[in-house]
């Protein structure tokens, strides 16, 4: 009776992968950097799958589909951990930082910008982020960065314009 069904069991280990960014938020020192940058890789990965005219839009809805599992997987490993807000869940930062590569997704060069001002905003915690982690459960844990990658998202955006790159969102410009 105390060992967990199969189907517990998978589903326990799928909510660690899926938290932990596939073991990512498990390396050695700063695990939300090391989410990040998971990121950034796997970022760059969907919109290239994408292709240049539809990569911001695929990463936008991989954003928009991560988050209810995001919120599911960090929610199930912070009840088996016992822990409101392990430092080992990263997904929430995987699609904050998505959300920050947005306004960039087809333009390589400005990733580490994006890269930079995520982990910025995620670790300052600007108005709302620390209120939106106060939210409960998985909600909690994934809202503070979705707003962080808003915010470092604006940022880029701003950035862009300034610099006359050309924004990549779907809905920027035309």
């Amino acid at each position: 009776m105390g060992t967990p069904h199969l189907a517990g069991r998978v589903a326990m280990n799928a909510a660690f992968l899926l938290a932990t960014a596939g073991g990512a938020g498990r390396l050695p020192w700063a695990p939300g950097t090391w989410g990040s940058a998971v990121a950034i890789v796997l970022g760059g990965l969907i919109v290239a799958l994408g292709g240049p005219r539809c990569g911001a839009t695929v990463l936008a809805l991989a954003a928009v589909g991560l988050f209810p599992l995001g919120v599911w997987a960090s929610a199930r490993h912070a009840a088996t951990t016992g822990i409101v807000d392990p430092g080992e869940v990263v997904v929430d930062e995987v699609v904050g930082q998505w959300l920050a590569l947005l306004p960039v997704a087809s333009d390589w060069l400005w990733y580490p910008v994006a890269f930079a001002l995520f982990r910025v905003f995620d670790i300052w915690k600007p108005w709302p982020c620390r209120q939106l982690e106060k939210l409960p459960g998985g909600v909690g844990i994934m809202a503070d960065d979705i707003a962080a990658g808003a915010w470092a998202g604006l940022c880029v955006l701003a950035l862009t314009m300034i610099f006359g790159s050309a924004p990549t969102l779907p809905f920027a410009f035309g």
